[in-house]
């Protein structure tokens, strides 16, 4: 263990470290692109829905202040009018609430894709932990984090700054409009100033994003032990694998070998080869092998036969052809019927039998 942990991280990460790391909340994630996409998507729905906002705040604003005689306020009445005016202030920033929700959703998605991983929902009491918290106050990241935050503050700040000196004559001559100019030009301010500062927090979200994906796939990485052990644990030990089809090879030995005392005849060719054929006249079927080998098999067979009594009898030719192209079980093709027949009845000429 200590060897593996002195290891280099130098193997990309699997698929199934990934899904792991996903599981526990370790996805590569950047806060400015949904910051960008808010910001964005809240700009534009207050470009097209300006006027509409405009009218029914107005509305709103001068129906609170009208009053046919003066309303006596309860606390009934009190909490009547808040319900009220608090529901038709809901349906006019709907249209910006939705596309903020809407962009906010979306942005995630694309990045993370869709995913709930409970161990990040679940309540995690190591969290509540005073000193952790104080430590990861002052972590690296937690100081990267505050110096993006300050540079943030500044760009805005500089920005917003250009965009009211730029306006500062306009400014001054406000007093001379009525309420529906000067809500027209500060919606105009407004989304000059954000268009701004949109465009430059998505030169900084791009860049803190390929910073995210580019630490992420760097955490993830693993060792090339971690990737073996990885590889054993889904695909099985080597050495078990190897020892199982050694196993599965013996018993499939062991089971042909016990079916060559049964055949009628083995074909040899005569010292690499062997096969048995065996032929059941009442089944209607096609003589058919039930051994083969080459080699210490072949060898293995023909010494089994003899002591069973098969006759082995040697045709290189129908060895070769039937080692080649018939498999344990299957019948002879028929263009091997006539020679497998002609040895078939020389063999039970010997035995006394019939065909």
């Amino acid at each position: 263990m200590a060897e593996d942990n002195m290891q280099e991280k130098t193997e990309t990460a699997t698929a199934k470290r990934r899904l792991d790391a996903r599981k526990e909340g370790d996805v590569a994630k950047s806060q400015e692109i949904p910051s960008v996409f808010v910001l964005l998507s809240g700009v534009i729905v207050i470009n097209y829905f300006g006027f509409y906002m405009y009218e029914n705040i107005s509305r709103i604003l001068i129906g609170s202040f009208s009053f046919d005689s003066i309303p006596v306020f309860t606390s009934s009445h009190c909490l009547g009018l808040l319900y009220q005016f608090t529901s038709k202030f809901l349906i006019v920033l709907a249209p910006v609430l939705a596309g903020i929700f809407l962009a906010a959703v979306f942005t995630n998605y694309m990045m993370v894709g869709y995913f709930v991983s409970w161990k990040v929902i679940g309540l995690n009491f190591t969290k509540l932990d005073p000193i952790n918290g104080f430590k990861r106050m002052f972590a690296l990241k937690s100081f990267m984090e505050m110096v993006k935050s300050i540079l943030k503050l500044i760009v805005i700040g500089g920005l917003t700054y250009l965009a009211v000196r730029d306006e500062m004559v306009h400014i001054m001559r406000l007093y001379d409009h009525n309420v529906a100019m000067i809500f027209l030009f500060l919606l105009k301010l407004t989304f000059k100033i954000f268009l701004w500062v949109v465009l430059s927090m998505a030169i900084v979200a791009i860049l803190d994003y390929a910073f995210q994906k580019w630490q992420h796939e760097e955490k993830i990485k693993m060792t090339k032990q971690e990737v073996k052990e990885e590889l054993k644990q889904s695909e099985g030990d080597p050495k078990i694998k190897s020892r199982i089809r050694q196993l599965q090879y013996e018993a499939s030995q062991k089971r042909m070998m016990a079916e060559v005392p049964k055949a009628d005849v083995i074909i040899t060719n005569p010292t690499h080869l062997a096969l048995a054929l065996k032929y059941d006249p009442e089944t209607g079927r096609a003589p058919f092998v039930t051994a083969k080998g080459a080699g210490t098999v072949a060898a293995r067979i023909k010494e089994i036969a003899r002591e069973a009594g098969v006759p082995v009898v040697e045709n290189k030719s129908l060895a070769r052809n039937l080692y080649k192209i018939v498999e344990i079980g299957d019948e002879i093709p028929a263009d091997l019927y006539k020679a497998v027949a002609e040895l078939l009845a020389y063999v039970y000429k010997l035995k006394g039998k019939k065909m």
